[in-house]
């Protein structure tokens, strides 16, 4: 069996393998996506497939939509070319369930696959006129924290984006230039209203998105490239639109295990890849069952049924700001960044594994998410706080069939610690007055710094995940060194007092410190990780 549009023909092979395959005719809803597209995505990678692409699948099934989805990749463009093109878009989906039963289904609902290239004149056109196109509805976005980012910690502009602005709308690289340069083919071919959506987990993800594309067209405007009527159409949320987004499935890595217990099902070709941007993907795409969207509705050009997608919640922006504070900066995500850098350095390969061996490391994702997070969020109604926390502890986190390992959790945290930390921390100033009080947060963040080490709590080196930060982190620590405390002077205040990496300066909070404190006994020796967690998690 082959994962193509002649191969899914031989139905009764697939479902005879327990695979279902698509009600829906995949190339007609391929043609009309193509003809008039509705819904484009940047950033086209796991979760979109399995998470956003098993909503417009459920949706096509049902009849709710009969149009699938564009996807752009505007940064490794292997994925394209691996990934896509010789799988004729389709992907397989994988949902793990903590009984160790699996779903799986063939989604046929990725349309169209472009390269966001400038240097690729038929992509780029193409490009072009999927904007320019009066059908366009919706742009989503999962492209991670980094993808928005104009600056770096220093708030200057990053090479790639000073260049892209003193190129040009036409010859920009970067997703914030490319996405402002559709805008203006967009409002040059009439000006049509559209919905831009971020899904990412950012705080306030629509403000990020609006005041990343507005800066570059701002910038531009100063350039000569743009004038005053393109920022006023961009400005003008009636017309284009910005809504918050809520979005929650924890999607791990492809598991070369599940590739072969497919290839012994029958499918041929499942092996995952990595690209040379590490970009780790596969054919397939594997995650939990449990998922929720909240989105702000707010589409100036109309939407497809969302609300009918499974998991998709549909409401006003404080609805999505109180969800997004709920997940993001109290229970789910907080623990993630707190534990994960803290398993890499422990030598636990999975989080559910580390969680369930170890009642201290356990406790400690308690005391982060129900005692420090919980008590400084406000309830959204349309998901219950402690329910939430709920499933997270007795299934979500504990799924050892995700395989979710701590490194990929780990992946640019320094983009997250802000929002994972940050807001709470400056929630807790404002209701106190200090900050200090908190012991699992510090520690998270302690843990974090140490895991910027690279070398574990036995003395063994390792490779960071992908992060932003690693260089500046390498240089920070630098004149530190494992086994001698007293190492550490003053080394950690740039990065601890940062208010564009924390959202506030921890010293003004009462933590830096404390984090200090921690971080030094952390560097005590072999075993010091481990013995500072089980001296602070009482």
């Amino acid at each position: 069996m082959k994962l193509s549009l002649e191969g899914i023909k031989s139905r009764e092979q697939w479902e005879a393998a327990g695979i279902r395959l698509p009600g829906y005719d995949v190339a007609e809803t391929a043609q009309r996506a193509s003809a008039a597209p509705r819904w484009v995505h940047f950033g086209i990678g796991n979760i979109f497939r399995i998470f956003l692409g098993g909503i417009a699948d459920g949706l096509l099934e049902s009849g709710d939509m009969d149009t699938g989805i564009t996807c752009v990749e505007s940064f490794d463009f292997e994925v394209v070319d691996k990934i896509y093109r010789p799988y004729d878009n389709l992907v397989l989906s994988v949902i793990l369930k903590g009984d160790g039963s699996r779903d799986y289904k063939v989604l046929g609902s990725l349309s169209e696959a472009v390269k966001a290239k400038c240097d690729e004149p038929d992509q780029w056109s193409r490009l072009k006129e999927i904007f320019a196109s009066q059908t366009l509805q919706l742009v989503s976005f999962t492209i991670t924290e980094k993808g928005y980012a104009l600056t770096g910690a220093d708030g200057v502009y990053l090479p790639y984006v000073k260049v892209d602005i003193e190129n040009g709308p036409d010859r920009a690289t970067g997703a914030m230039g490319i996405v402002a340069g559709m805008l203006l083919q967009r409002y040059r071919a009439g000006a049509a209203p559209l919905a831009l959506v971020s899904m990412d987990n950012c705080s306030h993800n629509g403000q990020l998105l609006r005041n990343s594309v507005l800066t570059m067209a701002q910038e531009w405007q100063k350039m000569g490239y743009v004038d005053q009527e393109f920022i006023d159409y961009i400005s003008d949320e009636g017309r284009v639109a910005f809504p918050w987004t809520m979005i929650d499935k924890i999607t791990p890595r492809p598991e070369p295990a599940i590739a072969a217990d497919l290839h012994a099902l029958g499918v041929e070709d499942m092996d995952p890849v990595e690209t040379s941007k590490r970009t780790y993907i596969a054919p397939f795409t594997n995650g939990e069952g449990p998922q929720y969207l909240v989105i702000e509705d707010n589409f100036p050009n109309g939407r497809p049924p969302l609300e009918k997608g499974y998991g998709v919640y549909m409401g006003t922006r404080d609805t999505v700001n109180k969800s997004e504070r709920m997940k993001v900066t109290a229970l789910l995500n907080p623990v993630h960044s707190a534990l994960a850098p803290i398993g890499v350095l422990l030598g636990q390969e999975y989080f559910a594994d580390m969680l369930l061996g170890d009642a201290k490391l356990m406790k400690f994702a308690r005391l982060v998410a129900y005692g420090e997070g919980m008590p400084m969020i406000e309830d959204p109604v349309i998901i219950k706080p402690q329910d939430f926390a709920d499933e997270l502890f007795n299934d979500r986190f504990i799924n050892h069939y995700l395989m979710d390992t701590c490194l990929r959790i780990a992946t640019d945290e320094s983009q997250g610690l802000g929002v994972r930390f940050g807001e709470t921390i400056k929630a807790y100033v404002a209701k106190k007055g200090s900050a200090s009080e908190l012991v699992g947060i510090p520690l998270g963040i302690a843990g974090w710094i140490r895991y910027m080490m690279a070398v574990d709590d036995n003395g063994e080196s390792y490779v960071l995940a992908p992060d932003p930060m690693a260089d500046e982190m390498t240089r920070v620590l630098s004149t530190v060194k494992l086994g001698c405390p007293e190492s550490l002077g003053d080394q950690l205040r740039p990065i601890l007092s940062n208010e564009k990496i924390f959202f506030t300066d921890l010293y003004k909070a009462g933590l830096g410190e404390k984090i200090e404190g921690m971080f030094r006994e952390m560097i005590a020796g072999p075993g010091a990780v481990r013995a500072t967690v089980y001296k602070y998690i009482v």
